[in-house]
C-alpha cells in the first residue's frame, strides 16, 4: 500500500511537471527551460541529501549516471512535444511508451501478481491508453513529428526509471543526485554549444523552476516506491501521470476533454483499486 501511494504521488507530481514544462517551453527554446528546470531538480536533491542520506557505491554512481543522460534526453523530448500540443493527446502517447519497457522488465526479474494485479494491471495500461483516446470534431490532431518526438520521449523515460530501479536499494538519494548532475551537464553544455540558436525569448523561470522541482519530488517517490513494491505495478501506476497534465490543460488551456478519456479516468480509478488489493 506504501508503494501504491508514493506511486500515486509520483504520478500526479509528473503530471503537474509535464504540464508546466510545457507551457515554458512555449515561451522560449526548450534548452531555455530545461536550463532552469535541471538544476532546480538538482537543488531539491541536495537539500534532500541529509535527511536520507545517500550512498556513492559504484553501482550507484554507474545506474544514477545513466539515468541522468535518460533524464536529460527526456526533459528536452519532453517539454519540446508538449510545446506543440495538444497536451492532452501526446502526455498519455508517452505515458503508455514509458509504461511498457519497466513491466516488460519487472516481469522478467521474475515479478508475479495476485489474480486482482492480473487484472488491475492490464486494466491499467489500457487506462492509458483510454485517456489518450478520441481525435473526435473539434479536436486538435497531433503531427507526425509530434507523435515521434512523444514515442521518444516515453523511451527515454522509461530507460530512465528502469535504471532507478537497478540501483542499490541502500544508496539513499544517491542515484538521484548523480543522475540530475549528469543531465544538468548534458544540458548546460547541448544549450552553450547551441547558444546562436536558441533565441532571444527569455525563458518562465518561476514556471521552468516549478517544473523541475516537482520532477524531482517525482523521482524520489518513484525510487521510494519501487523499494517497497514491484517495478510492474510501481511503473504503470506512474505511468497514470497524463490525468493530471489532462485534467490541467483542460482547466489552464481549455483543451477539450474527449468522452474515451473521461472513460480512462474512471477505468485508471478501478485498476488502481485492484492492485492496491495485490
Amino acid at each position: 500500500m506504501i508503494a501504491l501511494l508514493l506511486a500515486l504521488g509520483s504520478s500526479l507530481a509528473y503530471g503537474c511537471a509535464d504540464f508546466l514544462g510545457g507551457l515554458g517551453a512555449r515561451k522560449a527554446h526548450v534548452l531555455r527551460t530545461v536550463m532552469i528546470a535541471a538544476p532546480a531538480s538538482l537543488a531539491v536533491e541536495l537539500l534532500l541529501w541529509p535527511v536520507l542520506g545517500a550512498s556513492f557505491s559504484t553501482a550507484a554512481l554507474g545506474w544514477g549516471a545513466a539515468s541522468g543522460v535518460a533524464s536529460a534526453a527526456a526533459f528536452a523530448l519532453l517539454y519540446k512535444t508538449l510545446a506543440i500540443g495538444p497536451m492532452n493527446v501526446l502526455s498519455p502517447v508517452t505515458a503508455l511508451m514509458s509504461a511498457a519497457l519497466p513491466v516488460g522488465v519487472g516481469l522478467l526479474q521474475g515479478e508475479r501478481l495476485a489474480t486482482a494485479g492480473l487484472i488491475g494491471l492490464p486494466l491499467a495500461l489500457v487506462a492509458v491508453v483510454l485517456v489518450s483516446a478520441g481525435h473526435g470534431a473539434g479536436a486538435a490532431r497531433p503531427s507526425r513529428t509530434a507523435l515521434l518526438l512523444a514515442f521518444g520521449a516515453g523511451a527515454v523515460i522509461a530507460l530512465q526509471l528502469v535504471f532507478l530501479h537497478q540501483a542499490p536499494s541502500d544508496s539513499g538519494v544517491a542515484p538521484l543526485i548523480v543522475g540530475r548532475t549528469v543531465s544538468s551537464a548534458v544540458t548546460l553544455t547541448a544549450a552553450a554549444l547551441m547558444r546562436r540558436r536558441l533565441g532571444p525569448e527569455r525563458p518562465a523561470y518561476a514556471m521552468s523552476a516549478a517544473a523541475g522541482v516537482l520532477d524531482s519530488l517525482a523521482n524520489l517517490m518513484f525510487l521510494l516506491a519501487v523499494r517497497s513494491g514491484d517495478l510492474t505495478v510501481v511503473a504503470v501506476i506512474t505511468a497514470l501521470y497524463p490525468a493530471g497534465t489532462v485534467l490541467l490543460a483542460r482547466g489552464v488551456l481549455a483543451e477539450r476533454i474527449h468522452r474515451g478519456q473521461l472513460v480512462g479516468l474512471g477505468t485508471a480509478a478501478v485498476a488502481v483499486s485492484l492492485l492496491a488489493l495485490t
